[in-house]
């Protein structure tokens, strides 16, 4: 049992677990920050907005270094998996509910957790596939995702505070859309062939759905709350910076 606990596995499990926790951090502003009027439930939409298009394009553009194809196929799952879902959802709206928070937020909680939850999957395989090639390797890429993950965390909370979630909720569903990390990260290390072969599909698909996400509920709903020069504004100026920091981290 101890050597299991200390064997090559377990060890990238802890590492990958640190990328989800990282997650968390990202709702750490809003303890201080508790109080949003509607322009700002617009402008905290339009910043949410700008971090997924850049960290979708930033999947998509690693995907497409491994495979073109594969990137492509994903994009599409990813796009009718989303639109799809949302229909489901809007057909049974009714029975998705979140304590203290109106039926049609809920919907776009659900559906934000679990397109960030599901993205997780090929960041977990990331990190399993990096840690086969070196330890070295491994810590780089793990470190790159936990510190590219405080934003997310940042984008979730952004769209959850705003909608009535507490700020310690917001943390655990944070870290909840990134324990796919630490469980994918493992399998992905012990047959790392198999799954590097559908990584692209993976970046791909996470892509497609978040990209989905953003102009069919985001944009529409910062749009509702903010003038549209300001929502243009503030979605470039986050994307931008999203950008620049994944470029300081590769």
């Amino acid at each position: 049992m101890e050597n299991f606990f200390f064997s090559p596995g377990a060890n990238v499990f802890y590492y990958a677990m640190i990328t989800a926790i990282a997650t968390g951090v990202g709702a750490i502003p809003f303890f201080f920050f508790k109080n949003l009027t509607h322009k700002w439930l617009g402008i905290s939409n339009a910043v949410a907005s700008g971090l997924m298009l850049a960290a979708s394009f930033g999947l998509i553009y690693q995907g497409l270094s491994y495979d073109l194809w594969f990137t492509v196929i994903g994009i599409l799952i990813g796009l009718g998996f989303i639109v799809i879902s949302h229909r489901f959802i809007d057909k049974y709206d009714n029975n998705f509910a979140i304590k203290n928070i109106s039926k049609a937020d809920s919907s776009k909680i659900l559906l934000i957790v679990a397109i960030m939850t599901l993205h997780s999957f090929t960041e977990g395989v990331s990190v399993g596939v990096s840690f086969s090639g070196s330890l070295h390797l491994g810590i780089y890429i793990t470190t790159a995702i936990a510190i590219h993950n405080i934003p997310e965390g940042l984008a979730i909370s952004l769209v959850l505070i705003p909608r009535g979630t507490s700020p310690w909720k917001a943390m655990w569903w944070s870290i909840f859309s990134s324990l796919p990390q630490p469980i994918m990260a493992v399998p992905a290390f012990l047959f790392v062939e198999l799954f590097k072969q559908y990584l692209p599909m993976g970046l791909g698909f996470a892509g497609g759905a978040m990209i989905w996400m953003v102009f069919a509920e985001l944009i529409p709903d910062a749009l509702k709350d903010s003038e549209a020069s300001v929502v243009a504004t503030t979605v470039t100026f986050s994307t931008t910076l999203m950008f620049l920091f994944q470029a300081l981290i590769s």
